[in-house]
């Protein structure tokens, strides 16, 4: 891996030093592509390592890990269960490598809960997209009797029965319990798989956000990251 980004940090280093001996037009082009490249090797490497670290410190955590999720209104700090071991190996994973920071709440139902972890919302052009992205791969259904969607449930999203006869939850897509209420309905449809420690407040902030029609909030509810909270 660092061979093949060294590789590529020399061919963009080569490019620069093209760029300079043209003119015009094409050496900026060419500058800009090289730092491009630069850049994203760069990224690169920092993600793998990341990555790694993710995986070191998964074998490590505790039956019922806490994290925070951190956001543009205010931090909810969730606890996982350990009774839905698929689903709390699966967001670990995800937070612990950076796969939720940067993302938006991008359904947002007062009354009922607040929906994130979709990676299309990273991107503006794909608003007409968003609640259908995620990782390429699904979560086993993990109903536990004794977990309800509570104030402040942590749940997994998922697609339609018709689609999706077995309920399999989305890779990345999770909801908040806002109001019990209004989610009562959903036990033993959606797999829940941690609850939230504190923040409520924040929940209720994010649920009372102005949206449009289809409860995209007409300003961003940004995820700034998801952090383990180490005991």
């Amino acid at each position: 891996m660092k061979r093949l980004i060294m590789i590529s940090l020399c061919c963009a280093a080569g490019a620069l030093l093209l760029a300079g001996c043209g003119g015009g037009k094409a050496r900026k082009a060419a500058a800009a592509e090289a730092e491009k490249a630069m850049a994203d090797s760069l990224a690169a490497v920092q993600q793998a390592e990341k990555e790694q670290k993710a995986m070191a410190t998964l074998s490590t955590l505790p039956d019922e890990p806490m994290f925070d999720i951190v956001t543009s209104l205010g931090t909810i700090r969730v606890k996982l269960y350990s009774k839905t071991p698929k689903h709390r190996e699966n967001f670990a994973k995800l937070a612990l490598s950076g796969y939720y920071d940067g993302l938006l709440f991008h359904r947002v139902i007062p009354g009922f809960m607040i929906q994130g972890g979709d990676p299309f919302t990273k991107d503006p052009s794909m608003v007409d997209r968003y609640g259908q992205g995620g990782p390429d791969y699904t979560v086993p259904a993990e109903f536990v009797s004794e977990y309800h969607h509570k104030k402040g449930a942590l749940a997994a999203a998922r697609r339609g029965d018709a689609a999706n006869p077995m309920k399999a939850s989305s890779g990345s897509q999770f909801y908040i319990v806002q109001d019990e209420n209004g989610c009562r309905h959903l036990d033993g449809q959606y797999s829940i798989y941690g609850e939230t420690v504190s923040g409520f407040d924040v929940i209720d902030k994010i649920a009372s956000v102005p949206t449009d029609y289809k409860g995209l909030p007409d300003s961003p509810v940004k995820i700034i990251e998801v952090k383990y909270v180490e005991e």
